[in-house]
């Protein structure tokens, strides 16, 4: 190797430990950079920084995103959130799998705008037919050709993914449930609350319509508020949850005479 080869790699290998740091600190005030924030950052070329990042990783001091660096702080963040929603998902799957034992073939239901009964709609393995305004429900059943889906139609709501017109809605009226399935946004002190107001309408229509109501809601539920009500506890025939309900709210339940189930996640 020529002695100036030699040499520039040493000044290199020092000003590298220099830019190493200053990423360091950079990443202490913004938890992530991209591989262009780094070049102009330091003024340097994108194979610089690909060695500086390569370096970092290798000494634990960051870990790789999609197109630049993070703390590992963010990782943990990250696994943990990813821990969090496989958790929800796997207590929601456990609620939808104890309702569908509810339902037999032949039965007329109501599905409602829910994750859960989404997790439910994907379940169904029976004759049924299903009345629904949720896009995500309709297109969770498109495959199960047994189960003659009815989506009613109107305006679409793109944040809560269902459909409402209010002629449509009334059309309820003219149908019968052996089951509803409906979902909370709230459980609150005097009834079960929405976060849209045609959306709390279409539960109270398809509630005064069904032999038997079915309230799927995790126990976060009781711990929330929403703007609309949609049913009372009296329109409730079961609950089904993943935990015991606050005191005062299952005393209030138990008093409207709502059956509640709690689907215990099995043990390993």
């Amino acid at each position: 190797m020529a002695y100036d080869e030699y040499r520039e790699r040493g000044r290199d290998y020092i000003h590298q430990e220099e830019r190493l740091l200053k990423i360091l600190e950079y990443l202490q005030s913004r938890n992530q950079l991209s591989n262009s924030e780094i070049c102009d950052l330091l003024n340097i070329s994108r194979d610089t920084a690909r060695r500086d990042i390569i370096k970092l990783v290798h000494e634990g001091g960051v870990i790789r995103t999609h197109g630049g660096i993070a703390l590992p702080l963010l990782k943990e963040e990250i696994r943990a959130y990813k821990e969090r929603v496989t958790s929800a998902t796997k207590q929601k799957m456990l609620i939808a799998k104890a309702a569908s034992e509810h339902i037999a073939d032949g039965d007329v239901c109501f599905m409602d705008v829910s994750t859960t009964i989404q997790l439910l709609c994907g379940q169904l393995d029976k004759n049924l037919t299903v009345y629904t305004h949720s896009l995500d429900n309709a297109e969770a059943l498109s495959a199960k050709s047994e189960i003659n889906i009815n989506l009613l139609g109107g305006k679409f709501n793109h944040e809560n993914r269902f459909f409402y017109d209010y002629d449509t809605a009334m059309q309820l009226n003219d149908v019968f449930f052996d089951k509803a399935f409906l979902g909370a946004a709230a459980i609150m002190e005097d009834g079960v609350y929405f976060a849209n107001r045609n959306d709390a309408l279409v539960k109270k229509l398809v509630s005064r319509r069904a032999r038997e109501v079915f309230l799927l809601a995790d126990f976060k539920k009781f711990n929330l508020t929403s703007p609309f009500k949609g049913l009372n506890f009296s329109e409730i025939d079961i609950l089904i949850t993943n935990q015991d309900a606050p005191k005062h709210s299952l005393l209030m339940l138990q008093d409207s005479g709502v059956e509640v189930i709690k689907v215990l996640e099995e043990e390993k």
